[in-house]
């Protein structure tokens, strides 16, 4: 912790106080404080448009051992990240390596949080923090560094879809097929994901008016935040829905699919966050290892005539995926671009393109 210069401490909504050491960038925030039990990926995951507005606190005991990757890009898209800046309010980690090796790293961790203003503290203990999440659920926190305060904020009040969308539409080039991409936080691996398949992708901010566009698909993204918030996504969603163009939803995506549907979303007590949460094809019953990032789920109970549940989480019975039993729409609450964790489900996209 030889760079820690000051003392930091992390406050839960409930008064509770863990106390480490601050690196990166020494201010102070508030968030909502969510757990990622992943061993690995903290770039992406760092940069996960999914995660705006919260906490994050990484379980594995050491992060930071590799470094940062150079910034390269591909298509227009930042290589080995999943978005263009850090988009976690702050980082909680249990040691922080201060030295790092890997044949493309470029910097450490800690200067890469002090270039994007974000904070972070080490020296916490994440396993006791986790444990007392996953008992109370998921609260509000803030990291508080020297005698700097700030107040309790639940980003799940604002609109976090409109601060990490695209503002303009962009066109990504690859194939004869057009899919139409719904930007709500959108990872770029969905994006490299489409590009491989030989698919021209055209990405439009969440609230765009699509409907006179051409197409062959549309795809609605992750993105972070409560569903409910993406009023205008879910009115061009019914509307794509009534020309029976096929439509797959991923995380955020799937909820706003379900909600246009006519089913209803709700929050979990502490969400699924991780690169290794089980999830069972309805049917088939096999079940598939997945990456997911998520605080609301759908009620699969309330889903309308014509819809079935596709997968269910093995932990905890939640749904995990929806489609129309006779047209061409389908979503899954985890992520089959993975980025990081397992490819297990890479297939899915696939499925889709055949369908256009």
């Amino acid at each position: 912790m030889k760079d820690s210069i000051n003392k930091g401490k992390l406050v839960l909504g409930d008064g509770s106080v863990f106390e480490g050491g601050a690196f990166g960038f020494l201010r102070s925030v508030s968030g909502e404080v969510v757990f990622n039990t992943g061993m690995v990926g903290y770039p992406e995951a760092l940069t996960d448009p999914s995660y705006r507005g919260q906490i994050l606190v990484l379980t594995y005991p050491l992060i930071g051992n590799y470094g940062v990757p150079r910034q390269n890009f591909s298509n227009n898209l930042a290589v080995a990240f999943e978005s263009d800046r850090i988009q976690i309010a702050g980082l909680i980690v249990s040691e922080s390596s201060f030295n790092y090796s890997h044949w493309n790293a470029a910097r450490s961790l800690s200067q890469w949080l002090q270039e994007e203003k974000v904070p972070a503290l080490t020296g916490i203990d994440t396993r006791a923090l986790t444990k007392y999440i996953r008992e109370k659920g998921t609260m509000l926190g803030k990291i508080l560094i020297g005698d700097e305060d700030v107040e309790f904020h639940d980003p799940n009040l604002d609109n976090l879809v409109c601060q990490v969308s695209v503002q303009a539409p962009l066109v990504y080039s690859a194939g004869s097929k057009k899919v139409l991409l719904v930007d709500c936080g959108c990872k770029n691996s969905i994006i490299r994901s489409l590009l491989a398949r030989d698919i021209t992708v055209t990405r439009v901010p969440w609230d765009y008016n699509f409907l006179d566009e051409e197409y062959d698909g549309v795809v609605i993204s992750n993105g972070p935040g409560d569903p409910k918030m993406c009023s205008a996504v879910i009115t061009h969603v019914k509307e794509v829905m009534e020309r029976n163009s096929p439509i797959f939803g991923i995380c955020l995506g799937h909820q706003i699919l379900a909600l246009a549907s006519g089913a209803d979303s709700y929050k979990l007590k502490f969400g699924h966050r991780s690169q290794n949460q089980p999830c069972t094809e309805v049917g088939s019953k096999r079940c598939y290892i997945t990456s997911q990032n998520h605080g609301y789920a759908i009620r699969h109970e309330t889903l309308p005539e014509g819809w079935s549940p596709w997968f269910i989480n093995a932990n905890d019975g939640t749904n995990e995926g929806i489609r129309h039993k006779s047209r061409p729409f389908m979503s899954v609450q985890f992520h089959p671009e993975a980025a990081p964790g397992p490819v297990d489900t890479n297939l899915l996209f696939d499925e889709f393109v055949q369908m256009l």
